[in-house]
């Protein structure tokens, strides 16, 4: 049984309480530990990202809650990078203002060529997603998800991060009405991004909330992809990418019947600084 969750936000970025909530709740569940993992400033006014001004607070208040509950359950603070070219601070820079103890990169936001706005790919609603590609790629969706991937292998090479969130994210709203994952143009695009994680050495998210949250049948991977993921022998690690404390564990059991399914054996697991791996059951 998973019974730790690193893929988590409070009230510091977008998520709904305070992190001594998610904190009660994972001791609740008999969590051994919780990782917060708030999305990284960005350097423009948005609702989601943890703002510059808190950061200090977001230290403190994570060093005081790892005193509080010492022996209860190990809390780690982290950060959810969001990687846009030109826009985004290099990684390096908020691990050390925000002491982290893992990093998380991932792609939200997709800067289309020529183009001085961005493509938010995430979120609750399907119709900013048709609108972004209407508008920034011309209906063109193979333009549109090439754009989101080589996003994604642009952070992969350049940045020093630890775990690669939702890696296939981009397909959530798709839906099936723009390409089918099985698509030769789509799968060479998916081959190139696991080539780079595999030379990086990154562990693979297996992120629960599209089913939890009924906005996607499956997992961020799942299906071929996360075959693809197996194949390559790169490691994995279950999140919920919880954004209130009821969420810290949904998904788990789907997501650990898939894995075993699929043929993994192992998940990756934090602890005291580095990286091991662990049995899923």
């Amino acid at each position: 049984m998973i019974n730790y969750n690193l893929h988590q936000h409070s009230n510091f970025s977008d998520g709904a309480n305070n992190p001594e909530d998610y904190v009660k709740k994972a001791i609740t569940l008999g969590f051994s530990s919780l990782g917060f993992t708030e999305h990284s400033p960005l350097p423009f006014d948005n609702p989601f990202s943890l703002k510059q001004e808190n950061v200090d607070s977001y230290v403190d208040i994570i060093i005081q809650l790892k005193e509080k509950y010492s022996g209860q359950v190990s809390i780690y603070r982290a950060l959810e990078m969001d990687y846009i070219p030109g826009m985004s601070t290099d990684f390096g820079y908020w691990k050390n203002k925000c002491e982290t103890d893992y990093l998380i990169g991932s792609v939200h936001l997709v800067k289309p060529p020529n183009v001085d706005d961005l493509w938010f790919t995430d979120g609750p609603r399907y119709e900013t997603y048709d609108q972004g590609l209407k508008n920034y790629f011309d209906g063109d969706i193979k333009k549109a998800v090439k754009a989101y991937y080589h996003q994604m292998n642009e952070m992969i090479d350049t940045q020093m991060f630890d775990i690669v969130g939702h890696v296939d994210k981009i397909k959530m709203h798709n839906k099936d009405r723009y390409f089918k994952e099985d698509e030769p143009w789509y799968q060479n695009l998916v081959d190139e991004c696991l080539d780079l994680i595999k030379q990086k050495n990154l562990i693979v998210e297996v992120n629960t909330r599209g089913i939890y949250k009924k906005r996607f049948p499956g997992l961020f991977p799942d299906g071929i992809t996360l075959q693809k993921v197996k194949n390559l022998n790169i490691p994995i690690l279950i999140s919920s990418d919880a954004h209130q404390p009821d969420e810290l564990n949904l998904g788990f059991e789907e997501a650990s019947s898939k894995l075993l399914e699929t043929g993994f054996n192992e998940v990756m697991f934090f602890d005291n600084g580095s990286w091991n791996s662990r049995a899923i059951n």
